[in-house]
């Protein structure tokens, strides 16, 4: 099966019989995939819509995936400090500001923290991969030191975007009915630069 995007339908869709490697990476990307196809083409006011008493937005899921992206691939896999464009709010990756600042942030800035965070973390985590594999250690670690490996950190990033794509499923569906569990095959971002997987 071929993962180029210019030749594959759906090139974010994982191997039938790959790697662990290339079927836990191909389980993240799948999920970027389709949160931003769901969070995709949106104006301020979809960006911004609640569905019932909850605060949550596709614009807050936007910005907080992008931190999470940089926070995970720098400063948890590496212990370096999660630099630009975060560096210059204050944000230390420890509270809910991402969801809250969301609203003052217009679509092209939302798309472009989350296109551009997308793009840094495959750079850093290719590079961790090619670097020690999936049983390295990295920066992460319990209170008594005992140190995380590449694959827990990558689980748990996997873990991370299943929920908040299922936040996403219902608040795109309550905005304009757009359903599905995957992108239609073709299928490429109108809005921002988001890359499909390569």
């Amino acid at each position: 099966m071929t993962t180029n995007a210019t030749t594959n339908a759906t090139p974010w869709e994982p191997p039938l019989a790959g790697t662990e490697v290339e079927h836990l990476v191909g389980a993240l990307e799948r999920l970027r995939t389709t949160f931003r196809w769901k969070a995709d083409g949106l104006d301020s006011a979809g960006l911004q819509q609640r569905v019932g008493a909850s605060t949550l937005t596709i614009g807050g899921l936007l910005k907080h995936l992008a931190s999470c992206e940089d926070y995970t691939f720098t400063h948890k896999l590496r212990g370096e400090p999660i630099g630009a464009p975060w560096d210059a709010t204050g944000w230390d990756g420890t509270n809910d500001w991402e969801f809250q600042s969301a609203s003052d942030d217009s679509p092209e800035q939302l798309y472009a923290l989350y296109d551009g965070a997308v793009d840094r973390s495959r750079e850093r985590l290719t590079a961790a991969l090619a670097d020690g594999g999936l049983d390295q250690l990295i920066h992460v670690s319990m209170p008594d030191g005992t140190r995380a490996n590449l694959r827990r950190l990558v689980f748990d990033f996997v873990e991370e975007y299943g929920r908040h794509t299922g936040h996403t499923d219902l608040l795109r569906e309550a905005i304009d009915g757009r359903v599905g569990e995957d992108p239609p095959e073709g299928w490429t971002a109108t809005s921002g630069s988001f890359r499909l997987p390569a």
